[in-house]
């Protein structure tokens, strides 16, 4: 890859990793990027590095345009190895005059890196820094998505570097909204805030709002990971704003894994009455779903239901699984139910229950069991379930 200019000033020398398949448990079918940013002012400044592993494809992309030596300044906006494992060699190499970064920033890298030597710089929001003909405004973005995390605004160019926030897990040549498959690539900022952000989501609402407290005018985002964004801006800060509120669209998913296919012929009863109210719904196997995909469809929906089987007095290991994951993200404002097939003991909706009470989704009703193997008969409750839950999120829809 080559080196992109981003503004007259601002190049892309970041690393595209075409081949990662699996984020620490995130599935990623298209890559990713690790995005950093080389400011070629009056004083040279680099924003994030990349990690350890694509070392390399950052020093050729910097010395397409400089020496590494002339760099003045490193700006560290978040310490995740993915954007500061190759940190060290570069220091080591650069020899920087500052290493800007948040409080929390230095702490984190010295954790990291055991190196209470190296020139730090400790910013908050509000600070700015000069480089020349342009300038470097920081805002600390605490828990969104590490304690270190912050970004930088250049004012004069109206862009903000946004670290993780905005970003997506795509590998693609070209570097910007305008020029890859949009709907492929909204799709994964979608996903990158489902699996990442929807816990903080909180706090996404509380960045959108000072935002426009303090008037920031931002013209382009340049994320760590993905494109840059530049000629779709409102549109994914409307999608931060929306996702933000957990509002979910009028639509359901019924979620399921199943032992003996009983459990799958509820899910399909469910989903039947659903489908009778039109409701747009989805039948989701986890069998054959990755959770990190089940997630994204979980961010735009209204009502989840749950079923699996009962399996040693608890749940079906993919069910158990998936459940471990939907709570630390903590999805909100959802409508929830749940069903299962047992043989003799049968805790499975109970603990499906529990879980979503946990996260305090509206449990519409106390739940379905059927013993062994149903027959048609046995399934109008299921049906029934679904024309419920159809119901639900027609009244939710209207208020």
């Amino acid at each position: 890859m080559n080196t992109v200019p981003v503004t007259d000033t601002l190049h892309w020398v970041g690393a595209v990793d075409w081949n990662i398949r699996d984020f620490h448990g995130y599935s990623t079918y298209n890559g990713t990027t690790y995005n950093a940013y080389l400011a070629m002012d009056e004083k040279i400044a680099l924003f994030d590095t990349v990690r350890k592993t694509m070392v390399s494809d950052l020093f050729h992309h910097i010395q397409q345009l400089t020496a590494p030596e002339k760099i003045d300044y490193i700006i560290i906006n978040h310490v995740e190895l993915d954007h500061s494992g190759s940190l060290p060699e570069v220091i080591e190499r650069v020899k920087p005059e500052k290493i800007f970064c948040s409080k929390m920033g230095k702490k984190t890298l010295i954790d990291h890196f055991h190196r209470e030597d190296w020139p730090f710089e400790v910013v908050a929001s509000g600070d700015t820094i000069s480089l020349g003909k342009k300038s470097v405004q920081f805002l600390e973005t605490r828990m969104l998505h590490w304690p270190d995390s912050m970004m930088s605004y250049i004012p004069e160019d109206k862009l903000l570097i946004s670290s993780d926030a905005f970003g997506q897990h795509f590998a693609s040549s070209g570097r910007f909204d305008d020029q890859v498959d949009f709907p492929a690539m909204f799709h994964e900022a979608a996903k990158y805030y489902a699996n990442i952000l929807t816990l903080y989501s909180p706090l996404v609402r509380k960045l959108i709002a000072k935002v426009k407290e303090i008037d920031l005018d931002i013209r382009m985002i340049a994320p760590d990971h993905g494109v840059v964004w530049r000629s779709n801006v409102a549109d994914i800060l409307d999608g931060y704003e929306r996702w933000s509120r957990n509002a979910g669209q009028n639509k359901a998913l019924v979620i399921y894994d199943t032992m003996w296919k009983s459990t799958e012929q509820m899910a399909k009863a469910v989903l039947t009455g659903i489908d009778s109210q039109g409701i747009p719904c989805e039948l989701i196997n986890l069998a054959t779903t990755h959770r990190s995909d089940v997630m994204t469809r979980v961010l735009e929906a209204k009502a989840v239901v749950l079923g699996s089987s009962t399996l040693n007095n608890g749940l079906l290991p993919r069910m158990a699984g998936f459940l471990m994951y939907m709570r630390g993200l903590r999805p909100t404002n959802k409508i929830g139910a749940a069903f299962g097939s047992f043989g003799w003991s049968g805790e499975a909706v109970k603990l499906m229950n529990e879980a979503m009470e946990e996260m305090k989704f509206d449990i519409i009703d106390p739940g379905i069991r059927i013993k062994y193997v149903p027959d048609h008969d046995a399934l109008a409750p299921c049906v029934e379930l679904g024309i419920k839950i159809g119901a639900a999120v027609k009244a939710a829809d209207t208020e």
